[in-house]
């Protein structure tokens, strides 16, 4: 069974980033780009700033006990003629900047190959990543490990994923964050990095799949099953770990945040999760399958209690020996 009441609970209770912490990012990432702005060395070639990755994409989640969310972010800045041929120096100087200031000085600063990384004491960090456009319309971020420029289509790609979700009627940002939370929480896909695993699932989207089958996407769980069959089914034809492309900009991967290893797991566990899934899903009594869903996302699921009766949200603890959890 559906149990649509249940799925929309888990995503509000358990899954999604809550409207505190929403509105706590949005501060923060105002406050460092006003002190980049600001800057008398650095202030005059930063132009805006671009919400990038699943805080863009809206597939960002609540991060699980002990770990932290990130965010990211573009500096869209005017391209310098002295750095052309060292892009890396723009790491540097926005790593420099707030490293001098007053308010970060003392935080977990670093740079990284793309970004510049921030870190909050708690559950956050922001990743800042300089990004240029240049006159000719073409747009570039930085590899700072090789000293080189890199093509991408930051909102490409966001048009893209909200053009799948569209095609499933609303419902692939849920899909997505409801894997994410699988990772986190029950160790699923082998860690896969939300990059490959939004694109992968968003890949397996297609307006005409309603036709041929309909309602397929009419809900969460519908479009959880559908989705996962798909993917599954096209993962079973690979033997060999597949290059993933930037739907935006075809000319880049995302083949180096992931290896055989993670492709692997990631393989094995999209299969046995879509057998778990299937059986929840066509399982006719309410409470076997909502006993089912629960195995597969723990206790932020709703299950009988040990009367048979529906259990309250998050209360009672899974049943010995029928955890569903691992992948």
């Amino acid at each position: 069974m559906k149990q649509e009441r249940e799925f929309k609970s888990l995503l509000k209770n358990k899954v999604n980033l809550d409207d505190s912490r929403l509105e706590l990012l949005d501060q923060r990432v105002e406050s460092v780009f006003k002190v980049l702005k600001a800057d008398p060395g650095v202030g005059s070639y930063v132009k805006d700033k671009i919400p990038q990755g699943s805080w863009a994409h809206r597939t960002i989640i609540r991060p699980a006990a002990g770990k932290e969310f990130d965010a990211d972010f573009l500096v869209r800045m005017e391209e310098v003629d002295d750095w052309h041929d060292t892009p890396v120096e723009y790491l540097k100087h926005l790593r420099g900047v707030l490293a001098a200031h007053g308010t970060y000085k003392d935080m977990p600063l670093r740079r990284k190959c793309r970004c510049v990384r921030l870190g909050y004491a708690g559950d956050c960090h922001l990743d800042i990543v300089p990004y240029v456009e240049r006159v000719d319309g073409t747009k570039w971020i930085i590899n700072g490990d090789e000293d080189k420029w890199e093509p991408t289509n930051p909102q490409g790609y966001t048009d893209w994923i909200n053009g799948k979700d569209k095609d499933a009627k609303g419902n692939l940002r849920k899909v997505v964050r409801l894997a994410k939370f699988l990772r986190d929480r029950e160790g699923a896909f082998g860690g896969t990095k939300s990059i490959i695993l939004t694109t992968l699932l968003g890949l397996r989207v297609e307006s005409w799949k309603s036709t041929v089958q309909p309602g397929c996407y009419d809900d969460i769980p519908s479009t959880l099953l559908r989705v996962m069959t798909d993917l599954d089914d096209w993962l079973q034809t690979t033997t060999v770990r597949p290059s993933v492309a930037d739907p935006s900009a075809p000319a880049t991967t995302f083949d180096h945040r992931w290896d055989d290893d993670i492709y692997e797991k990631l393989k094995a566990s999209v299969h046995r999760y879509r057998g778990l899934v299937e059986t929840a899903f066509h399982e006719q009594d309410e409470l076997t399958s909502r006993q089912l869903w629960h195995d597969i996302f723990g206790d932020g699921f709703d299950k009988p209690d040990e009367d048979g009766k529906p259990g309250r949200f998050g209360v009672v603890p899974p049943a010995p020996g029928r955890s569903g959890r691992g992948g």
